[in-house]
């Protein structure tokens, strides 16, 4: 347990005990629980708990907000779950791309960090191999690094037993009790075949089958295949084998029904496919190198946006796993340093100081192969370094491609990537390549977003008196700035607003309307700071620096764009009165959405007070909220 321990028992006290929990997950400030019975959940002693924010019911979750540090909370929050009784899926969502994608992402999200340890030690055993000489390959020590990263992967059907039965709804322990008999020792090392070779082979109760040369260690997607069809099984069972004895009847009948099976169907059946879908994605690289890291490194940070990179994550581990390496991911390589040349770019040449404060951390992050800060809050927005990134991603991506660059295990990402590229017999020359690719990726991609530059006229970087005023506590002049109403509707104060975030003023104060128009107008002359990929939010500030969000609807991130309509871009010149988004009030509702609009200001600590009007109803184009201005 860590330092929140407190905080997390007092949680799970609060939301109504272990039994009450079906699930946990977390988002970037929220713990998210789906529990059994939210009237157990003692709401008010949440909000007045020390180190939570607020408490939020939506969308079927329960949620707690913490604040940034919430991974942290939520660690101690696990260990004071324990394991839970896993909930029953409410079914498949999205199209069959995307629920694979879902799935992949799910079963191998929990195990990427081990994975990436796993490469690592690998990669470590491979440096001392060649920095030391053929010697320290015959000794012991050499033997037991080898075996710290080989480990994982000769029993990763073991860890992804556990991880795919969770995700599909079964019990985790029943997917790795499967997952052990497919790793079975004499499967493994071919005894068991070898031993009934001169009798007709192996057969259960008369059915042969057979089990690849080494086994089902290594692999992927039969235990994935199996456990989903073990979850369905066990929820079946569930059904019909009474109380008193489901305890051991259903997990005896899943095994002895799933294991047969999966020797006799599903391990082949999946072995085949599998073997099938790696040999596309080899006959398309194979085809043009050059073309196949060309795209592949021009669209690797679009894929990585909507989470599509994963479709491509199986057969780079079922390959490695193998002991074959890989160029599968080897044009992605460069694109995180083409990344972090942009917004080292952006962090020197800019006038805004919050950009240049957030473009910090992110050109940090970009070094070590996390590019989400630099994407989704710097060059994105930007839209012009964003593409530069994409472009020299394609072109490094290519001659990365040409160069024969392969990987030999999974790993780290950034400079934490290349004792991935040491050969097995400890040969540097890709490693090398990588690096010389990385600094040209990061030089090419600065040179061009410093020359070509990008759109930084939000009005937020401060002059001189600004900066005094702000040291000596002064406010802006004395007066007064309006936004008018961006829509038409009712009008409401903001504590009625159906999320909490927004209701207790946590982004800002502001108002709220329920729309009776999905019309969507600049509330004043200003600029476009951002408008989220999902159209439902809409930043922006006044040309006097008054900053508004508008968030149509509430949780209607989760319809990704479904129902609603843009008609400008991020950084955008806006006059009062244009049009910004239309929206479907009748279809979102009957997804099940609330369609009030939140319309805060999120820099109201640089006002004396924020006024929203009083009137029940409001037209677009009327005064909707007055920022006051003092000396």
């Amino acid at each position: 347990m860590g330092k929140y321990e407190e905080l997390a028992k007092d949680i799970v006290r609060e939301v109504g005990g272990k039994e009450n929990v079906n699930s946990l997950t977390n988002c970037i400030t929220r713990l998210r629980f789906k529990l059994k019975d939210e009237s157990k959940a003692n709401d008010e002693a949440l909000k007045n708990m020390d180190g939570v924010v607020t408490v939020m019911k939506s969308g079927g979750q329960y949620q707690v907000v913490i604040g940034n540090h919430v991974p942290d909370v939520r660690k101690d929050v696990d260990a004071v779950l324990g394991t839970l009784e896993p909930e029953t899926d409410s079914g498949p969502k999205g199209n069959l791309f995307n629920q694979f994608v879902d799935i992949i992402s799910s079963i191998f999200q929990p195990i990427l960090a081990p994975l990436s340890a796993a490469g690592m030690l690998k990669g470590l055993a491979a440096i001392l191999s060649f920095a030391l000489g053929s010697e320290f390959a015959a000794t012991s020590t050499y033997a037991v690094l080898n075996a710290m990263g080989d480990g994982l992967f000769l029993f990763l059907p073991f860890f992804i037993g556990y991880t795919a039965m969770q995700k599909f709804g079964g019990s985790p322990f029943v997917g790795m009790m499967i997952a052990s008999s497919m790793i079975y020792k004499g499967f493994i090392d071919g005894s068991i075949a070898a031993t009934f070779a001169e009798t007709g082979g192996l057969n259960f109760f008369g059915i042969p089958f057979s089990v690849p040369a080494a086994g089902y260690g290594s692999s992927v997607m039969p235990i994935i295949a199996a456990t989903a069809f073990a979850a369905f099984l066990e929820k079946q069972l569930r059904k019909i084998i009474p109380d008193v004895v489901k305890l051991f009847l259903v997990p005896f009948f899943t095994a002895l029904i799933t294991i047969p099976l999966t020797f006799l169907i599903i391990g082949p059946v999946m072995n085949v496919a599998s073997d099938a879908l790696g040999d596309l994605l080899l006959g398309i690289q194979n085809f043009s190198p050059i073309l196949f890291g060309l795209v592949l490194g021009f669209s690797w940070q679009i894929l990585v946006m909507f989470g599509l990179h994963w479709a491509i994550i199986p057969f780079v581990i079922i390959s490695l796993s193998q002991g074959t390496p890989t160029a599968l991911l080897s044009p992605s390589g460069s694109v995180s340093f083409a990344q972090t040349g942009a917004v080292l770019a952006i962090m020197l040449k800019t006038k805004n100081l919050k950009l240049r404060e957030l473009s910090i951390p992110a050109f940090i992050s970009g070094i070590f192969g996390v590019t989400e800060p630099a994407i989704y809050g710097i060059t994105l927005p930007k839209k012009r370094p964003f593409w530069v990134s994409c472009i020299v991603g394609g072109v490094t991506g290519a001659i990365a491609m040409a160069l024969g660059t392969q990987s030999y295990r999974m790993g780290g990402l950034g400079i934490f990537r290349y004792p991935n590229l040491i050969t097995n017999e400890g040969d540097p020359k890709f490693a090398i390549y990588a690096m010389i690719l990385d600094a040209a990726a990061l030089i090419a991609a600065f040179a061009l977003v410093w020359v070509i530059g990008f759109s930084d006229d939000a009005p937020t970087a401060l002059s001189k008196e600004e900066a005094k005023g702000s040291f000596t506590g002064q406010k802006k002049a004395l007066g007064k700035q309006e936004a008018f109403a961006p829509i038409s509707g009712k009008a409401l104060p903001l504590s009625e607003a159906k999320d909490a975030a927004f209701a207790e003023g946590i982004m800002g104060k502001g108002i709220v309307i329920e729309p009776t128009v999905g019309e969507v107008v600049a509330p004043f002359d200003g600029t476009v700071l951002t408008i989220f990929p999902t159209k439902h939010a809409i930043g922006l500030v006044s040309d006097d620096g008054l900053e508004v969000l508008i968030h149509i609807g509430i949780d209607t991130v989760q319809l990704e764009g479904k129902h609603f309509e843009s008609f400008v871009e991020s950084n955008a010149k806006v006059k009062k009165g244009d049009k910004l988004v239309n929206f479907d009030i009748a279809a979102i509702e009957a997804e099940g959405y609330s369609t009030q609009v939140p319309i805060i200001v999120t820099n109201s600590q640089d006002y004396a007070d924020v006024i929203g009007t009083t009137q029940p109803t409001v037209q677009s184009g009327e005064v909707l909220i007055t920022a006051v201005t003092t000396a």
